[in-house]
């Protein structure tokens, strides 16, 4: 089929694979019917129907003889687990010729892997060393689970500030899922962790211990667990032969654990298919590893035949000349040039803003020209790198009545720490305000909920609640850390330092807060400098909290921001959880060096190739429109080497000028003089397997 051929109608009602194009097809039939075939690898190029060939595949296994109870599918979501197995039944239903009534076969081995490796452990619980009843734990679970053993260890009352129970939680999550030593994933992911390894080692022995004692896994226990199980070679040769095709998606965001898993299943690639694209690999710090699909084929003897996907059904040519030009600068890929036959003269375009203000009315104003031009909000979407960075841009849709829903973290003024410095401010602002004071007055060390009632009683009753504040006996332990904040209380209620001057003092008392109550400190300091550029453009103190509480948010969790009554709603997300949409335009925020990449995320090779990858993944969501914005000066917060600053914005390294003349150039306004400098920014049983994971903390 050439790249303009397409099937007929009289094609598709005899042939289910009719619509496949020649790469397409040539992955479906690979070794169906072969048992001998080598290993499969299929990159997939972002829109080339990842998916629809997966799915086309599956069917065409079952076609070719085999079982369907024999094939196990496995995925990193039980939607796209049941989206694959509704596409292949609707193909093995037209080309078995199935009356409408009648269902397709079903798979009875597909989910996600820790959903199989559950089924797996259940059924071979007695043969290793499980409890046959045992529990699953969730995330929430497990972190209390982990803060109840730190507690009976005596870890939560040493002087120094050791990890909080979710931090616990995430080194012992990243030691499993990456096959990593501790101290390697200390050093490397939690350096300030370092000087507690012995202490950490001992911690996640009990808690594996206490586990094992009350029958219980957490969530990283499904594939450890299945993992040591496939270490006997017994174990692994009678699951590995329950089935004949083992088919992954996404098979870039696996890590070692998973890679593992698959290589004991299917030691010599056989029945072994693995879809995904290295270009698109942007969750190491979910322990994915790229590594894993780079050099899959290169681990099975004879090597796995490789199939490339470079049709693309999204996006217009000119934006995937961008993208490839992009991605054609990674230090290691498997090489593919997207094409696509949906021409335009439209280049996708380089908007030079004077700062972040700018950024943010140029976005609002292009979305409504966009709407205008007939293209929805809904079809519309604004990236960034991190939840920060949309914080100007969700205060102007805000003031101009455009609607929006937010992925990727909550909404910038839902946040904790920044309702702690809201709350702070309107207790100040008014002391009989009980629900500011009852969060505040917690946030100080050795003040509990208990103590925190008994100030507010007083407080409610005195005629003047703040002196009754000045003059509370805190307990004896939170004596000290109470003066230093009834100090700030004064402070802000005389409007000692002046607005917003007095935004400064409140950041400095809360930052020690944060850092002792929250484990990424960094980004949520980052808020607060954000927060008082905010402030730096109200005039009071009053008038900045009225006007951000004119219009509250309708809902605080990871979808942020949902009107209860527009159904048109553009959409804000960040790259990591936009990765698998598209929309008809896409604005990518902050395409500066110090965001993209992030400043936090430069420390090795490793580390910047991948934020290469993952400005890849924001351009090739769009379909028609894609809009790079560059403010020229903007803030950047604890950046190791130079600290809090203003700079001026320069385009990201991964945008060379050569890849550069892809792009239309656009400057709507004029970049600010160096004598404005000064002037403040605007908003951003057979073994034992339980034994075995007991060692891994000796």
């Amino acid at each position: 089929m050439t790249r303009l051929e397409r099937p007929t109608k009289t094609a598709l009602r005899h042939d289910p694979f009719a619509t496949l194009n020649d790469a397409q097809r040539a992955a479906v039939e690979h070794g169906a019917g072969d048992a001998a075939a080598p290993a499969l690898l299929v990159v997939a190029g972002a829109g080339s129907g990842k998916t629809m060939t997966l799915a086309a595949r599956v069917a065409r296994l079952v076609l070719a003889g085999a079982d369907p109870q024999r094939l196990l599918l496995l995925t990193f979501s039980r939607r796209a687990a049941q989206e694959m197995e509704r596409r292949a039944g609707r193909m093995l239903h037209a080309a078995l010729g199935l009356p409408p009534a009648q269902r397709a076969p079903a798979l009875h081995w597909a989910g996600t892997f820790h959903s199989v490796g559950a089924r797996l452990l259940r059924e071979y619980a007695e043969r290793i060393g499980l409890a046959a009843d045992f529990t699953i734990h969730d995330r929430g679970d497990a972190e209390d689970l982990m803060g109840w053993v730190r507690h009976e260890r005596g870890l939560a009352a040493t002087k120094n500030r050791f990890p909080q129970k979710a931090t616990c939680l995430a080194i012992y999550s990243r030691v499993v899922n990456s096959r990593s030593p501790l101290a390697e994933v200390l050093q490397q992911r939690f350096p300030w962790c370092g000087a507690w390894e012995e202490e950490l080692r001992g911690l996640f022995a009990a808690y594996v211990q206490t586990k094992q004692q009350q029958h219980v896994l957490d969530y990283d226990d499904l594939l450890l667990y299945w993992s040591q199980m496939m270490e006997d070679a017994a174990l692994a040769r009678a699951i590995g032969a329950r089935f004949d095709h083992v088919l992954v998606d996404e098979y870039q965001d696996t890590n070692r654990l998973q890679a593992a898993i698959l290589k004991a299943l299917k030691p010599d690639g056989r029945g072994l298919t693995v879809v995904g694209d290295d270009a698109q690999s942007i969750y190491s710090f979910r322990a994915a590893e790229v590594r894993n699909i780079l050099g899959f084929a290169q681990q099975f003897d004879p090597p796995a035949h490789v199939v490339t996907l470079e049709r693309n059904y999204r996006s217009t040519q000119p934006l995937l000349d961008a993208s490839n030009a992009v991605i054609a600068l990674a230090a290691e890929r498997h090489a593919k040039q997207l094409w696509t036959d949906k021409v335009s003269s439209q280049r996708p375009q380089l908007v030079a803003v004077e700062d972040e203000s700018a950024q943010a009315a140029w976005v609002a104003d292009r979305l409504l020209a966009h709407r205008e031009e007939g293209l929805a909000l809904k079809r519309q979407a604004v990236l960034f790198r991190a939840a920060h960075h949309s914080a100007a841009l969700e205060l102007e849709l805000t003031r101009r009545n455009i609607p929006f829903v937010k992925f990727g973290g909550l909404k910038f003024l839902e946040a904790a720490h920044v309702k702690d410095a809201l709350s702070l401010l309107r207790w100040a602002e008014n002391p009989r305000s009980r629900l500011a004071g009852f969060r505040v007055a917690q946030l100080v060390p050795g003040i509990g909920a208990a103590s925190a009632r008994r100030l507010l009683d007083a407080m409610e009753r005195a005629p003047d609640p703040a002196a009754t504040l000045l003059a509370f006996k805190p307990p004896l332990g939170a004596a000290a850390d109470w003066c230093a904040f009834a100090d700030l209380y004064d402070q802000l209620r005389r409007n000692a330092a002046g607005w917003p001057g007095e935004m400064a003092h409140v950041n400095q008392w809360l930052a020690p807060q944060i850092e002792r109550r929250h484990d990424d400190a960094a980004m949520r300091l980052a808020d607060l400098a954000q927060l008082a550029r905010i402030a730096a453009g109200y005039a009071t103190r009053e008038r900045f909290l009225t006007e951000l509480t004119l219009d509250p948010p309708d809902a605080t969790s990871d979808e942020a921001g949902v009107p209860g009554r527009d159904e048109d709603t553009t959409t804000l997300s960040t790259i990591h959880s936009a990765k698998g949409q598209e929309w008809n335009a896409v604005f990518v925020l902050n395409v500066v060096d110090g965001c993209m990449p992030s400043d936090l995320a430069t420390g090795s090779a490793a580390e910047i190739e991948e934020e290469r990858r993952l400005l890849y993944v924001a351009m090739t969501r769009a379909r028609d429109h894609l809009h790079l914005m560059l403010p020229q000066r903007f803030y950047v917060h604890q950046q190791a080497a130079y600290g809090d600053r203003h700079v001026y914005g320069a385009l990201t390294r991964f945008i060379p000028p050569p890849v550069a003349e892809q792009f239309e150039r656009v400057v709507p306004s004029p970049v600010r003089s160096d004598d404005e400098a000064a002037r403040p920014p605007s908003p951003q049983a057979c073994i034992d397997v339980s034994a075995q994971v007991r060692s891994l903390w000796r």
